[in-house]
């Protein structure tokens, strides 16, 4: 065993130098980073700065780091930071060297990401639309005018950055960067022309001088001054391209992105803990969560499938809150690799495997100093084994590793779960608004911005992506039927004559062709498509080539002569909404229109506006909007733009199991929930946003609801669980500290968060119970005292501590039979 003493001193002379201001040369060999000549195994998460608001990053941050992250991860995003051509913006949610100087004021490291393509599940992946106007260009590859382009945008980040003084070698936090995303996945549609260019963007990012190491992600053939880097579920056993670069896994996808009328994905957080484990195991030295914390979409921000929520399942929920278990699994997972990491960083070259079974395996760290590391893994997806390792006997269950920091002890196991259950719910919720008002969006023309061609304009470029919509329209006399081929999510159409209107609204996918009968009356007839977009799409090969619209052909049908192509007929076109043009979601637009009184409130109807007023609700816990009754659109509070909402697309019927099974390995398909129901129900508002009283609400629904079925909440935690057997490995403190107090007794912890307090225990079992968290169950062996030993420990504080031992419940309630104890509370 090494000296705990040691050990000790070692974590905290690497723990001393994260937070001092001093410059710090970053460099690398093949086992890590070196930090000053040190290696360095790093743990990071991702943590996007304008998915969040300014004031929720100290927090994000300063919980990443009690959960034990080295790294913050964040992309740069183009789009937002330069919206017109050589025109910047680096204030509010998108100030970057604000959140990047907090990363630093935290003590923590940062990865840049500059791409500055991202994809992300952003809007057209973070590439600004107005490229897409510059003559000859081509996204991507060897082409002039982008790399113009994007040369220009990078050397101003990286400029930004240094102005700030923000890179390691001034005294910043930034110890990476990051240029292109993920080429490898779409160079081959490039040919020759992708690798000249790939090239061309690693050597510009060099000469860049940032003085730190620029990485590649999913690069196979980067070039040798690059590290090429990993993403996916699992990689272990992967390996960069040299022998002399480090291995780095920069997204592991902590769960997956949601998509419209798709079931909600989650990844367990034993199947996440044993991937990681994996990972250093066999030799990886810095591994990245994608994402840490997801936070949400924010006005017009994602792609075309996207909903407005990014949680992504990360450990921080897309409030900011602690999902627990599986931000606190991972923070003891951390704890237990830094224990390892004076010997994974003594040891030059990875150990080979020791067979211990047909599929469990050992690496030993076993440095020339007398430091020692282990990790026991067993890979069968089923079943548990009992392996021999040094001469002792060590449990596995299945698809899991334990970590031995001195290869003796278990300090962790990835699928023991020693962390309390937090179920969170929405909190009293209750109708938004005093009054509600509604006023209809004109249909077709309704202003300036109009124009009439002789053809089908595609929408991207018509419209510069400033708005989701675009009215196309053309007129016709005695014309029986119409056809029409659009490439959007979502086409409303109108139909009018002298004494007739006809609105039908209809979800479309890409080159979806729509056949519609409709009835048209003598004399005039003028038809109206508003085309919707939900984003532009966010990958792939080609994207400034991506259309939206009405395309192709509009054609009629039923006529005596047979088809009428309308293509080239003349279309007039108006751009955008009335309501956005006159902002009448921000306090000086909302009176620029005259709303009806609630008396004449238009409901379940298609395009309509609504605005009301209300209160912020009490306390300091997170906000939302509960839109389940309504269609399509898009939400204002307080002139924010909360982002799109559409919960009338219903996730599919079934494929949700009742549990999810942790072992095996992992896909985005593996753990589905919430079929047949909303897309998306709660719509995050921040705090910061809200007055505490005469906050405005507007929405414009595109296909039909009635506000007053729309509610506000605030997030709190429900209730408390926690299941530990009596076998869970030990506190890891034990392992550090000297004649250590630390029970040698497993140990089960509950917490409310802060300002509440244990206000009753609803179950609790010393001897064999099962089921899980809301649903414990008491099995055949139960200690009488387990209730009021609960009780008395835990009741009236904010946590509690308590032994799984006979010693505290008295009596052993079935001798011989391994126990546990399970406990659910309520907090208040």
């Amino acid at each position: 065993m090494i000296g705990k003493l040691k050990l000790l001193l070692f974590l905290l002379l690497v723990g001393c130098c994260i937070g001092e201001v001093s410059a710090v040369n970053v460099s690398y060999d093949h086992r890590a980073l070196l930090l000053d000549g040190q290696r360095r195994f790093l743990i990071s998460g991702s943590i996007h700065y304008p998915r969040s608001t300014p004031q929720m990053w100290p927090d994000l941050i300063a919980k990443a780091k009690k959960g034990g992250l080295d790294v913050i991860q964040t992309y740069v995003f183009w789009d937002v930071h330069e919206p017109a051509r050589r025109s910047y913006d680096f204030a509010g949610r998108y100030d970057l060297p604000r959140f990047v100087q907090l990363v630093h004021e935290a003590g923590l490291f940062l990865n840049l990401r500059i791409g500055p393509y991202v994809c992300a599940e952003w809007n057209s992946g973070g590439l600004p639309v107005w490229l897409r106007d510059i003559p000859g260009i081509e996204f991507r590859t060897d082409n002039e005018p982008f790399k113009a382009e994007m040369q220009s945008f990078v050397s101003v980040v990286v400029s930004l950055m240094k102005q700030h003084e923000l890179f390691a070698q001034q005294g910043g936090p930034i110890i990476l960067a990051q240029i292109e995303n993920e080429y490898g996945n779409i160079d081959a549609a490039y040919g020759e022309a992708g690798k000249r260019y790939m090239r061309w963007a690693a050597s510009m990012a060099e000469s860049l001088n940032t003085g730190v190491p620029w990485i590649m992600c999913q690069q196979s053939d980067a070039p040798s001054f690059i590290i090429n880097t990993c993403n996916g579920f699992y990689c272990d056993g992967w390996k960069p391209n040299a022998a002399d670069k480090p291995t780095m896994w920069t997204e592991n996808w902590s769960g997956w992105f949601h998509t419209w009328g798709e079931a909600l994905p989650s990844r367990p957080v034993q199947d996440i803990a044993f991937a990681v484990a994996r990972f250093f195991e066999r030799g990886g030295s810095f591994q990245n969560y994608y994402m840490y914390h997801g936070g949400t979409n924010f006005g017009r921000t994602s792609d075309e499938d996207i909903t407005t929520s990014y949680d992504y399942n990360a450990p921080l929920d897309e409030y900011g809150q602690e999902r627990q278990p599986k931000w606190g699994h991972l923070k003891d997972l951390h704890a237990a690799l830094k224990l390892c990491e004076p010997a994974l960083a003594a040891v030059d070259d990875v150990p080979p495997s020791l067979r211990l079974g047909p599929n469990q395996e050992a690496h030993v760290y076993n440095s020339s100093i007398g430091l020692c590391a282990a990790f026991l893994a067993n890979w069968d997806n089923t079943s548990a084994a009992t392996v021999q390792f040094q001469g002792q006997a060590y449990q596995l269950p299945a698809w899991s590793v334990s970590i031995l920091p001195d290869c003796n002890s278990v300090a962790f196991n990835t699928a023991k779960v020693g962390t309390q259950t937090v179920l969170l719910r929405m909190q009293s919720p209750s109708p938004v608004g005093r009054s509600w008002q509604s006023y209809h969006e004109p249909l077709g023309k309704w202003g300036g911005n109009i124009f009439s061609v002789h053809s089908l304009l595609e929408q991207t470029s018509t419209t510069e992506d400033f708005t989701d919509y675009l009215w196309y329209s053309t007129r016709l006399v005695n014309i029986p039927s119409l056809d029409y081929t659009s490439w959007n999510p979502a086409l409303a159409k109108l139909v009018s004559g002298l004494s007739q209107l006809q609105l039908s609204w209809s979800v479309t996918g890409h080159g979806t062709q729509i056949n519609q009968t409709v009835t048209l009356m003598a004399g005039t007839n003028d038809i109206v498509f508003l085309s919707m977009t939900t984003g532009l799409q966010d990958s792939g090969a080609f994207l400034e080539q991506e259309q939206a619209g009405i395309l192709n052909a509009v054609t009629l049908e039923g006529l005596p002569s047979g088809v009428r192509d309308l293509t080239q007929q003349l279309w007039t076109y108006q751009v955008g909404l009335e309501g956005e043009a006159l902002h009448i979601y921000s306090a000086n637009g909302v009176h620029a229109v005259n709303w009806t009184s609630r008396d004449n409130l238009i409901t379940y109807q298609p395009l309509v506006w609504y605005q009301t007023l209300f209160d912020a609700p009490n306390g300091s816990n997170p906000v939302a909007l509960n839109l389940d009754k309504m269609g399509k659109g898009q939400l204002w509070v307080n002139g924010f733009n909360l982002g799109r909402y559409w919960p009338s697309l219903i996730s599919q019927q079934d494929n949700c199991p009742s549990t999810c099974d942790y072992r095996g390995v992992y896909t985005e398909s593996k753990c589905l929930s919430q079929c047949s129901q909303p897309s998306q129900q709660w719509y995050h508002v921040p705090r910061q946003w809200l007055l505490p009283a005469g906050n405005s609400l507007v929405l414009f629904e595109e296909k039909g609801g009635n506000p007053e079925t729309v509610s506000i909440a605030t997030q709190s935690a429900h209730v408390l669980c926690s299941h530990i057997s009596e076998f869970h490995p030990l506190d890891f403190r034990s392992f550090v500290q000297e004649n250590s107090t630390v029970s040698d007794k497993a140990t089960l912890r509950l917490e409310c968060t802060t300002g509440q307090q244990i206000a009753t225990i609803t179950f609790a079992s010393f001897g064999n119970p099962y089921g899980e968290c809301g649903n414990f169950l008491k099995g055949s062996c139960h200690a009488d005292t387990s209730y009021n030993i609960l009780n008395k420990v835990c009741v009236g504080n904010q946590g509690c501590e308590v032994h799984v031992s006979n010693r505290l419940f008295g009596k052993d309630p079935c001798p011989g039979m391994p126990k546990s104890l399970a406990v659910e509370a309520a907090c208040n």
